[in-house]
């Protein structure tokens, strides 16, 4: 890495919706950069998981888009936005403004947001701009409006080290949000805060737990309304707030229906020992916090499961108090600030809906000429209008619905036939970017500059430390451009600054306490005092003196401490919330339950984390979690190759035998894409089935059919270059990972294997061959190692991955090439598969501790150091430990490719 030589910057990371403040330091050439956590932020107190830390790893220009172009064509920024211009204005003069729309993200800034926002439904006139947050959290936005009556999340991360009990549903929060575990386990170890986990799978959060409900998937109201059951006539049941507080808790009860322990086991899979300790422990428990993320919002009954949660929290009192509340992770960067802007498309802007009042109001403060006047299309409907040709021109920011959106396939097909696709990105190899007509270079972390909001309505700064690449520009910029082009005023922002003056003023116009969201004490923020702005809570209304120091938490630090809600009669609704099994159910034709979700060391569709070697690591390729017995009854081996496949789409994926999965349920991480394997589009998969209220995809249970791949040979190779891409549609399988000054890939085939030698390697490779099927091939360049690829017929192939891929970056001695063609590094030399990202230490390493005394995380911490850092790999050392001790492998990720 070239030597650092520019003083820190303060900014934020930009994965999930912790919203960690970072320390970044970039290099002198600007493609890397020392990261460290910020020890001064509210949010993580220094604290950084492995995503974080490894974020100077992310800054290359490779495959960046840098340029403009126009239908595959180089193209001016001049001309590219005369054509978006051009395709737009047409649209909309001949068939309306609804013939247009916007698709954004959590990924973008709030600034960015603002002026989307604002020329949509202000100017243009449509409500059709939607976002990905509506993938993540549309329904607890619409759970908590129907509930409080606005967007509100009541508490913040305090509570959870306030606490005596912490529920956890939905949410593997160690590997999605590790440091918010972090500080839970912390907190759990000064105070004995105990830890109920309810979520159908085995995860490296239930690993820690007191008590873990492996729930029937789907079936999270079914429990909650029989918890409401059970607290309404326990002593925890707080008669004066209810009678003073809240309206419907009759109906809600009467609908919940009558509560038996027997019906709720055979409804959720539970045993009555597990519900009537989870029951008691929660009545018991006043300072109880219910964390909840995708496993309860991505749901046909997301709304329903968010407010049968709200209902346990209202009839017991439970909220606006130190370490007690419900509360929502989000998890996105930004998907807190979208929906305070206004970015789902059935929100109108600051916390303000489609009531009369308030589009008049809206439209008073923008001086809007044509102003929306309803909701506009949510995510999935809006793609199925592309497809059906009512909406003309889709412009499309920072995110990639060709691979994340559900039935993804027809997604594709819906922008392959859009007169007019307009993509914003950074990544040439976004699935999404190939569909495009118009391509505009977006500006990414490091050199965007404005702001964010994170899980616990904490808005924080992110700084731009690097310049723009290319002809990169800000989505702000590009927006505004649009607006002066079509003909409004109202888009003559000079920057990030006068944005946020606008929209801080926005929050506090007409507002006097009607409304949750106020920013408006930061109305008036000067340029300066914008640039150097410390992470601040809302509500932080105009009254209040607007915070630069070090006290941030706004006026308020939780809502509803008064028992005051933003419904009419400011009272807190329980909402009735009959139990309904999910939209898509098992069949003899589809007998599988399919789950997805993320991994510990990825995100999204990686066009970030992909480029890191030390995150690419832990889990190089897409998986198909699976039972022992079903892995068998399938005919499927440990790391053998698995074909999913249902009425919507397929994916081919490594096989990963293990108990941690309930008997015909399957998990598959969501991350993979076409950039980085041949057939892992998991969401390809996905029904097009959404909640009602909110609009949310059930991202969490489609259902499928699994068969065996057999391939002729299973092969891994290292590179120094990607392979071509006829070599690659050759194969039936492959997956790429970013190695050290190289790529390592994971392939299979049916071609005969000496001839795929042939293909990929030259003349002068080292071959090597065995009797029973085994053949190796190693290229170098002096003492450097070029390429190497070992091909198995006898089944999956058994070599030091860890290993070979470092060659790629060792002086290759006499020694080192005997091993390669083993596969096998010389005795002592190998670290095995990798266990903790952040320190490099793998698992043989962690086995070696163990066999020198170590008895504990603690021990091997000390060893190794790893589980020293972000303490993400901590659940993988136990399992090793276990393992140890019963003599026994361990079921871990690691089996993905076996070693």
């Amino acid at each position: 890495m070239t030597e650092p030589v520019n003083k820190e910057i303060a900014t934020t990371c930009p994965y999930c919706g912790v919203g960690c403040g970072v320390l970044v330091q970039p290099s002198s050439d600007g493609e890397s950069a020392i990261v460290r956590g910020d020890p001064d932020h509210p949010s993580n107190y220094g604290r950084l998981c492995v995503k974080g830390s490894a974020l100077g790893e992310t800054l290359s220009l490779q495959d960046r888009i840098l340029q403009p172009s126009v239908n595959g064509q180089t193209a001016s920024w001049e001309d590219a936005m005369d054509e978006v211009a051009r395709g737009f204005r047409d649209a909309i003069r001949q068939h309306g403004p609804d013939s247009v729309a916007f698709y954004v993200s959590g990924q973008i800034l709030t600034e960015d947001y603002y002026v989307a926002n604002k020329l949509m439904k202000g100017f243009i006139g449509s409500s059709n701009i939607d976002t990905n947050s509506r993938l993540c959290m549309a329904s607890s936005v619409a759970g908590h409006k129907r509930a409080f009556g606005t967007d509100t999340v009541p508490g913040c991360y305090e509570d959870l080290e306030e606490a005596d009990l912490i529920v956890m549903v939905g949410s593997n929060l160690a590997w999605c949000h590790p440091v918010l575990y972090q500080r839970i386990q912390s907190a759990r170890e000064k105070r004995g805060t105990k830890l109920v986990i309810i979520d159908p799978r085995q995860t490296a959060t239930t690993d820690g737990a007191d008590l873990h409900l492996a729930i029937t998937p789907g079936a999270d109201v079914a429990l909650f309304n029989a918890l409401f059951h059970y607290l309404s006539e326990s002593a925890a049941r707080d008669e004066r707030f209810i009678e003073t507080h809240t309206n419907g808790y009759a109906d809600a009860l009467s609908v919940a229906g009558e509560f038996t322990l027997p019906q709720t086991a055979k409804l959720t899979g539970l045993s009555e020992s597990d519900l009537q300790t989870f029951f008691k422990l929660f009545a018991a428990t006043e300072r109880t916090v219910t964390i909840y993320s995708q496993g309860v919002n991505q749901s046909s009954a997301g709304s329903d499961k968010v407010n049968s949660i709200i209902n346990c929290h209202l009839v017991t009192g439970r909220i606006g108090k130190a370490g007690m509340g419900p509360f929502s992770v989000t998890g996105q960067p930004n998907a807190m600030g979208g929906r305070e802007v206004g970015g789902l498309a059935n929100q109108l802007a600051c916390h303000m809906d489609f009531a009369p009042e308030d589009i008049i109001r809206v439209e008073r403060f923008w001086k809007a000429p044509r102003i929306a006047s309803g909701p506009g299309l949510k995510a999935v409907e809006m793609f199925d209008a592309v497809l059906s040709g009512e909406i003309k021109a889709i412009w499309i920011m920072a995110t990639n619905p060709v691979v994340s959106l559900p039935n993804a396939d027809k997604v594709k097909a819906a922008l392959a036939a859009c007169p007019l696709v307009v993509v914003s990105d950074v990544a040439t190899t976004s699935d999404t970017v190939a569909l495009a007509d118009v391509v505009l270079p977006a500006t990414t972390w490091g050199e965007k500059t404005g702001t964010v909001t994170n899980s616990e309505r904490r808005v924080s700064r992110q700084r731009s430390f690097l310049k723009p690449p290319g002809e990169a520009r800000h989505d702000w910029w590009a927006l505004c451009d649009l607006g002066k082009r079509l003909g409004y005023d109202g888009f003559d922002f000079d920057g990030p600054a006068s944005i946020f003056r606008e929209y801080a003023a926005l929050s506090a116009y007409e507002n006097e306490g009607l409304r949750d969201f106020d920013i408006g004490a930061y109305a008036n923020t000067s340029d300066p005092e914008y640039d150097t702005l410390k992470p601040f809570q809302w509500p932080a209304p105009a009254g209040d003196a607007p915070r630069h120091g070090e006290d941030n938490t706004g006026s308020d630090h939780r809502f509803f401490q008064d028992g005051h809600f933003y419904t009419q009669d400011h009272k807190a609704r329980f909402i009735a919330t009959a139990f309904a099994v999910p939209a898509s159910l098992p069949s003899d034709d589809l007998p599988f339950i399919l789950n997805t979700g993320r991994v510990r060391d990825h995100w999204h569709t990686m066009t970030r984390t992909g480029k890191s070697s030390t995150l690419s690591g832990h889990i190089a390729e897409p998986y198909l979690e699976i039972h022992p017995k079903d892995a068998d009854q399938l005919g499927l081996s440990t790391a053998s190759l698995a074909r999913i496949s249902n009425t919507y789409g397929e994916a081919v994926l490594r096989v990963l035998i293990t108990k941690r999965m309930q008997r015909k349920s399957v998990f598959v991480p969501m991350h993979w894409s076409a950039a980085n394997s041949s057939a892992a589009r998991v969401d390809a998969l996905i029904a097009p089935n959404t909640d009602p209220i909110s609009g949310q995809p059930e991202s969490k249970h489609g259902t499928i059919a699994i068969k065996p791949l057999l391939p002729a040979w299973y092969g891994f190779l290292v590179s120094r270059q990607p392979l071509s891409d006829d070599i690659l549609s050759a194969l039936d399988y492959w997956a790429v990972a970013t190695s050290t000054e190289g790529f390592r890939y994971e392939i299979a085939g049916s071609e005969p294997a000496d001839k795929m030698i042939d293909k990929i390697a030259s003349d002068t490779a080292i071959t090597f061959k065995t009797h029973d099927g085994q053949h190796a091939a190693a290229m170098f360049e002096a003492d450097r190692l070029e390429l190497f690829i070992t091909l198995s017929e006898s089944g999956p192939v058994f070599a030091d991955r860890a290993w070979l891929s470092s060659l790629l970056t060792t002086t290759i001695t006499p020694q080192i090439r005997l091993g390669i063609l083993a596969g096998r590094p010389p005795s002592g030399e190998g670290t095995g598969r990798l266990v903790c990202s952040c320190n490099g230490v793998g698992v043989n390493q962690i086995e070696d501790a163990i066999n020198k005394g170590a008895q504990s995380v603690e021990g091997i911490g000390a060893a190794t150091g790893a589980g020293t850092t972000c303490g993400s790999c901590k659940p993988e050392i136990r399992a090793l430990l276990r393992a140890a001790a019963a003599k026994a492998p361990p079921s871990t990720p690691a089996s993905i490719a076996a070693e």
